[in-house]
């Protein structure tokens, strides 16, 4: 072991990080000739197009597995192409290991020019306020400690992303001796805090006493047994369930129990709902405090309210994504699945057996063909076979696209952004075929989100990632045409140039075309429904195997008027 950056390697290569994305830099050149050049066991590399897109695969793939890989990027320049993308994670509490570089600290062996445009004293700055944590090592020693415990810091709840900034001289640094290597197989996620007997029981006594108990299930895990655990709470206790997609899957949306209609908003049912409990348990609902203010506005919720989170450990002054803290008469700092095994445990509740879901029917309109008509085209050709949404319109709800299980929606990216679809559908991609690779992965993208970052296509298409992307193309942002139109009806302006500004025409993007040029098969365009099946077909058989494919469906404008509300409703 002759360089620095060859104990940096070796410390990886004994991480569970099984790849490592990357858009290849200067300042980590010492780094990357050692994870190609220094023998077996060395996470596996994936070229990426863009610092973004990298972050967003390392994102997705966490979304399925709940376990890191790692990203590398380039100075600082990487880093801020990166911070959206970062900030998902942040938003999502997904782990992420990122390992940054920068030039020379030590001013006096920096290149003209370059090594001081990407040197940075505190580099980590840039992004700190929505990182769990950094660290820029000064030594080689400190280095490989510090690339020892980002792995277990980012997968230690409450998760989120971690950073290690490299300095170039010290990854390009000739050892005399090999370091000593920390001790990484003891370097483990610290397991979350076991909810305590007294409160278990307290919370046992509160909600079996509720006459109209409901319960909020927000950030939960993928687990199969854990999700069989909650079915299992709900039913033993005759709870109502409410459920938002954009944390993904989290209880069937058929189940008798769901109240309103599982979407990305509750809706007017699930508010009626919330008005009338008695006693709420929150399991890491998003924004718990925001969503009772938008039922009862600035009235105290009459309910009892049990609070289940480990957000608290997260906070920070610079973004309140988690919004304000919410009153609540019995508050656990738990994984609020635990909670759930507990209460099982407490009020010796039996795990019942899985309710299939019932598959809507929808006529389908020929031509324009809306969201909807889509989603009723993919659930009469996927019916029967596992299948996950990896992404999906924020128009769906759970008559568009019930769920099951645990994988049958992965949900939204966290920040709220666009652009981050594509990334994270080729990283979670990549994740269920590793894992699971008896599930079907689908993508559905609008055509801004796929045009931010449609090069994720091309590490797809080089790695053999199987996945099938389908393009909603209504040639817009359409989400901010309601905004404009709400602005404008409340101005009282022309309501017609809510366009302006907003939609991609003159010229119309050839979609199809942009993901053929990077490499994927391609079917369509499409119009028509009988188009899309015969599409969906030939796609489908591509993904089975082994391949990426495309379909471009052309869509009318507009959402459901529940969306449209629930829209208007945050303008």
């Amino acid at each position: 072991m002759d360089w620095g950056s060859d104990a940096m390697a070796r410390v990886l290569a004994q991480t569970d990080l099984r790849y490592v994305a990357l858009n290849p830099g200067a300042s980590f050149r010492g780094l990357h000739d050692s994870l190609v050049n220094t023998g077996p066991g060395m996470p596996k590399l994936l070229l990426c197009i863009h610092e973004e897109t990298a972050v967003s695969i390392a994102q997705g793939w966490a979304k399925v597995t709940g376990r890191p890989i790692g990203v590398i990027l380039h100075s600082n320049v990487g880093l801020m192409h990166a911070s959206m993308s970062i900030y998902n994670a942040w938003c999502d509490r997904m782990p992420v290991v990122i390992v940054g570089a920068t030039g020379p600290v030590d001013a006096a062996r920096r290149r003209p020019w370059i090594d001081w445009i990407h040197t940075s004293q505190d580099q980590g700055s840039l992004v700190r306020d929505f990182l769990k944590w950094d660290d820029q090592p000064g030594s080689v020693n400190a280095a490989c400690q510090a690339l020892a415990e980002a792995p277990a810091r980012a997968a230690t709840a409450p998760c989120g992303p971690v950073y290690v900034n490299l300095d170039s001289a010290l990854q390009e640094q000739k050892l005399d001796r090999a370091p000593a290597m920390p001790d990484v197989a003891r370097m483990l996620p610290a397991l979350p805090p076991v909810p305590a007997a007294a409160d278990v029981a307290r919370a046992a006594d509160l909600l079996s006493s509720a006459a109209r108990l409901v319960i909020l299930v927000g950030r939960v895990s993928r687990n199969q047994g854990d999700w069989d655990g909650r079915i299992a709470l709900v039913e033993h206790l005759g709870a109502q369930v409410i459920t938002d997609f954009k944390v993904g899957a989290s209880f069937p949306t058929a189940h008798p129990a769901t109240t309103g209609v599982a979407g990305f908003f509750p809706d007017a049912q699930a508010k009626e709902t919330i008005r009338d409990a008695d006693v709420i348990l929150m399991l890491d609902w998003l924004d718990p405090a925001g969503f009772l203010r938008s039922v009862f506005g600035e009235t105290p919720a009459p309910a009892r309210l049990i609070n289940a989170s480990m957000d608290m450990a997260l906070q920070k002054g610079w973004v309140r994504d988690a919004g304000a803290m919410v009153p609540a008469d019995i508050s656990l700092q738990c994984a609020p699945d635990d909670l759930v095994s507990a209460l099982c445990d407490s009020l010796s509740v039996k795990v019942p057996a899985q309710i299939p879901a019932p598959q809507p029917s929808r006529k389908v309109v020929d031509w324009p063909m809306t969201a909807q008509d889509v989603a009723a085209v993919l659930r009469e050709t996927f019916a029967g076979r596992p299948t996950t949404v990896v992404r999906g319109p924020l128009s769906w709800t759970g008559n568009d696209w019930p769920v099951e299980g645990p994988l049958d929606m992965l949900g939204y990216d966290g920040g709220g952004g666009i652009g981050s679809g594509p990334g994270m559908a080729v990283g979670a991609a990549l994740a269920l075929r590793d894992h699971h690779p008896d599930r079907f992965p689908l993508a559905v993208l609008g055509d801004g989100d796929f045009l931010m970052n449609a090069s994720a296509l091309w590490t797809a298409v080089n790695q053999k990632v199987p996945l099938l992307i389908v393009v909603q193309n209504n040639h817009s942002f359409f989400n901010d045409e309601v905004h404009q139109e709400t602005i404008a009806r409340v101005r009282g302006r022309p309501v017609e140039n809510r366009s302006i500004g907003v939609e991609m025409s003159g010229p119309l993007i050839a979609v199809a075309e942009v993901a053929r040029g990077f490499g994927a098969d391609v079917y369509g365009r499409v119009e028509t429904p009988d188009d899309l099946r015969a599409a969906l077909q030939a796609a489908i058989a591509t993904v089975d195997a082994g391949g990426t494919a495309v379909i471009e469906v052309e869509t009318a404008k507009g959402y459901a008027p529940s969306m449209v509300n629930a829209l208007r409703s945050e303008a």
